[in-house]
């Protein structure tokens, strides 16, 4: 199954200037960048990322210090295409808490932070990157970034080579 996700790397990726080790990781594993740009989010749009849904599961005070993260400095925005491509990036992003992504993912490898630590100080985790948790997610995800024609539809060697073009 050849799906789409949403990753974005955080403000603390782009500030620390791991943009292009970010981007490395996903082309390094075969994934297909469609779509890319860089923003500042506003409070409207991240309201719209950021769903009440996260209260429920998380809590208000961890929705609110992601909204005032998210908003921070520049993000980037970008569509990864593959196989199982949700699944497949996941893997790669690592944990969402840092201490626990093992070594080899970005988490692992960029981040050390604890959900105990970060919720003592009252901010959002620092962990480098976003990246859509189900196919759904990432569906919904995809459409709130990008507009259709911001995304691009191509074949990479990878794809000729798979296909015995």
């Amino acid at each position: 199954m050849i799906e789409r996700t949403l990753v974005l790397i955080k403000p603390d990726g782009v500030e620390r200037g791991l943009i292009g080790e970010v981007i490395g990781r996903f082309e390094k594993a075969g994934l297909k960048v469609v779509g890319m740009k860089m923003t500042l989010v506003d409070e409207k749009f991240a309201k719209e990322h950021y769903t009440e849904d996260i209260t429920k599961r998380r809590g208000e005070n961890v929705r609110n210090a992601l909204l005032k993260y998210i908003v921070s400095g520049p993000v980037i925005a970008m569509v990864l295409e593959g196989i199982e491509a949700v699944e497949v990036v996941r893997k790669i992003t690592g944990e969402t808490e840092p201490k626990k992504a093992i070594p080899g993912t970005i988490r692992g490898d960029f981040a050390h932070a604890s959900f105990k630590f970060v919720d003592k100080l009252d901010q959002a985790m620092r962990n480098i990157v976003h990246s859509s948790g189900s196919v759904k997610e990432a569906k919904d995800e995809v459409h709130l970034w990008f507009s259709e024609d911001e995304l691009f539809d191509y074949k990479t060697v990878l794809e000729k080579h798979m296909s015995h073009e």
